[in-house]
C-alpha cells in the first residue's frame, strides 16, 4: 500500500534539493572566479593542514642538511622547495590549492559548502520519506537508485573533500550530481509502489546500497581524474592553474577509486549470491550482471595500471573514466534497451 502523502513530500524534498545545489553550484562558480590561482600566490597564508605539513617537511629537510653537511632551499610559503608534505604531496603541490582568496570568494565558498550539506539532507529526507511511503528500501528502480546514487556521491564530497577545504572542487562534483538529479526528477521517475516479486529480498539492501556508494565514489573519482587530464595540460595564465597541481589532482582520484574497488568487487558477489536465490544460478550471463562485471575489469585494469612502474599517469586516468563511463552505459541505456531479468528501470 503506497503511502501518496508522504510519496509526494518526498518528491518535494528532491526538488528543493536540486534547488538548493543549484545555488550551490552558483556560489561555487562565483569562488572559483575570484580565487587566486597557484602561478599567482605569492606569499599567501596557507590553512592550518597545510601550515603544519609544511613545518614538519622543513624540519626533516634540516635534519637531512645537518647529517649530510647541505643547504636547504626553501620557499618563503611553503619551506624547503619539493619537500614531501605528509600525504605524499610536495608541500608546493599542497599549496597549490587556491587559498587566501578575495573576500567574495571566501564568501561564495562558505555559502556554497552551507547549501552543499543543506542540499545533501534534503536527499537523505526525500530517500527517507519515499522508502517510508511504500514500506521498503527505495532502491527499486533506476529513479530511487539515481537519487541514493546521487546522495552518496555528496555524501562523499561533504565528510572528505569539503571537510579539508576543497571548495575548488564543489562546482565540477554538484554539476554532474545536479544533472543526474534532474534525469532521475523527469525523464526517469517512476510512481513510488511496490517491488517486484524478484527485487522482494534482504539482498536489495545489502547488494543495491553498496553499488550505490561505489557510483557515489566513482562520481567523484571520475571528476578529479578528469580535472587532471586537464590542469595537466594546462598553460600559465590558464583559469586551471586556479586547482591544485596535477599530481595532487592524480592522488585525490586514485585514493577514491582504491575505495571505491572493493565496493565493486562486493557488488559483483553479492549480485551472484542473490542471482542464485532468485534465479536458482550464480550467473545467467544477463546484460547488467555482464556490464557490472565489464566495471569491474575495467576499473582492476585502471588500478593495475597505476600501480605499475614506470606507467603513464594520464593513461591510467583515461581508464578511470572509460570505467565511468562504463556506469553509465549500465545504469541508462542497458537499463532500457537490453531486455533482461534486470529491466527494472521504470517499473518498482
Amino acid at each position: 500500500m503506497t503511502n501518496e502523502v508522504l510519496a509526494t513530500y518526498a518528491n518535494y524534498a528532491l526538488y528543493s534539493a536540486v534547488g538548493v545545489l543549484s545555488l550551490a553550484m552558483i556560489a561555487y562558480a562565483v569562488y572559483l572566479a575570484g580565487a587566486v590561482p597557484a602561478s599567482e600566490r605569492g606569499a599567501e597564508v596557507l590553512d592550518a593542514d597545510e601550515q603544519a605539513a609544511a613545518e614538519r617537511a622543513r624540519a626533516r629537510a634540516e635534519r637531512v642538511a645537518a647529517v649530510s653537511g647541505g643547504s636547504v632551499a626553501t620557499s618563503p610559503v611553503t619551506g624547503p622547495v619539493g619537500a614531501a608534505a605528509g600525504d605524499g604531496t610536495t608541500v608546493d603541490e599542497a599549496a597549490a590549492a587556491p587559498v587566501g582568496d578575495p573576500e567574495r570568494a571566501r564568501k561564495g565558498a562558505g555559502i556554497g559548502s552551507t547549501l552543499s550539506y543543506l542540499g545533501t539532507a534534503l536527499l537523505l529526507v526525500s530517500l527517507v520519506l519515499r522508502g517510508m511511503s511504500v514500506d521498503r528500501a527505495p532502491l527499486g528502480n533506476l529513479f530511487e537508485f539515481s537519487v541514493a546514487g546521487a546522495f552518496f556521491a555528496m555524501l562523499v564530497y561533504c565528510i572528505g573533500p569539503l571537510r579539508r577545504g576543497m571548495h575548488w572542487l564543489g562546482l565540477f562534483v554538484l554539476a554532474p550530481v545536479t544533472l543526474l538529479l534532474w534525469l532521475a526528477g523527469t525523464i526517469w521517475y517512476t510512481e513510488a509502489a511496490e517491488l517486484v516479486p524478484s527485487l522482494d529480498s534482504y539482498w536489495l539492501v545489502i547488494h543495491v546500497s553498496i553499488a550505490t556508494l561505489a557510483t557515489g565514489l566513482s562520481i567523484v573519482g571520475a571528476v578529479l581524474a578528469a580535472l587532471y587530464l586537464v590542469r595537466d595540460k594546462a598553460g600559465p595564465g590558464s583559469f586551471w592553474t586556479k586547482l591544485p597541481a596535477a599530481a595532487r589532482l592524480e592522488r585525490l582520484s586514485y585514493g577514491m577509486h582504491v575505495v571505491a574497488f572493493p565496493m565493486w568487487t562486493f557488488t559483483l558477489i553479492a549480485g551472484a549470491i542473490w542471482a542464485r536465490q532468485a534465479w536458482s544460478s550464480y550467473w545467467n550471463w544477463d546484460p547488467k550482471e555482464v556490464w557490472t562485471f565489464v566495471i569491474w575489469i575495467v576499473y582492476a585494469a585502471y588500478l593495475h595500471a597505476r600501480v605499475t612502474k614506470g606507467s603513464n599517469r594520464r593513461t591510467a586516468a583515461w581508464i578511470a573514466l572509460a570505467g565511468f563511463a562504463c556506469i553509465v552505459i549500465n545504469y541508462t541505456i542497458v537499463n532500457f534497451y537490453f531486455i533482461g531479468q534486470h529491466s527494472y528501470a521504470g517499473t518498482s
